[in-house]
């Protein structure tokens, strides 16, 4: 009856090892909130942003500048870590506004409608995916800046995995010339 005992101690060392669930709940928006992609301030950007919680990750979520950047990492299958929460500023929200988007009025992304393909930029200067947990909101957004109301899925990834022109004033060809008398000077 030696088994007896042991199987007892094994039990309590298994509850004793028992995981606490990481908190993947919206954290509010700080100075401390720094853009995953760009290193800068949060409160500095116009627009929309997102946070996304990370397995095994649990002293802050991955801050984003735009929704579309968080779509977008969402997408990306290099990723290093499991995806346990997304969570976007919902502009239909009272007191939200482009300027100020809120602090704390998260919603989870899978939750929200997006209006994709509007004429607004988000905090980085790129096309911005819109959030809204309103649907007449969401529609009236579009009625006045363009683009349709969609859910998380239907969101097609060019609008957020292809390349943006950022109105610079340089074109394909300008950049070529750059290329080509960079590297005559570096001896190429």
């Amino acid at each position: 009856m030696r088994v007896l005992p042991i199987i007892a101690m094994l039990l309590a060392l298994a509850a004793c090892k028992e995981e606490v669930a990481q908190d993947v709940s919206a954290v509010p928006l700080s100075e401390d909130a720094v853009g995953h992609y760009c290193q800068m301030n949060l409160l500095e950007h116009d627009g929309p942003k997102a946070q996304a919680h990370l397995a095994g990750l649990p002293q802050a979520p991955l801050f984003f500048s735009q929704v579309r950047d968080v779509v977008a990492y969402m997408r990306m299958p290099e990723q290093s870590h499991e995806i346990l929460s997304v969570w976007v500023n919902d502009m239909a929200a009272p007191g939200a506004t482009w300027a100020q988007p809120g602090k704390d009025n998260w919603i989870d992304a899978e939750d929200a409608l997006y209006v994709v393909g509007s004429a607004v930029k988000g905090g980085m200067g790129a096309p911005e995916i819109v959030p809204f947990s309103d649907p007449d909101k969401a529609a009236s957004f579009a009625a006045e800046n363009g683009g349709n109301v969609m859910q998380l899925s239907e969101i097609p990834d060019s609008a957020v995995l292809a390349p943006v022109d950022l109105g610079g004033d340089s074109d394909d060809a300008d950049f070529e010339q750059r290329l080509r008398n960079l590297s005559r000077t570096s001896g190429g």
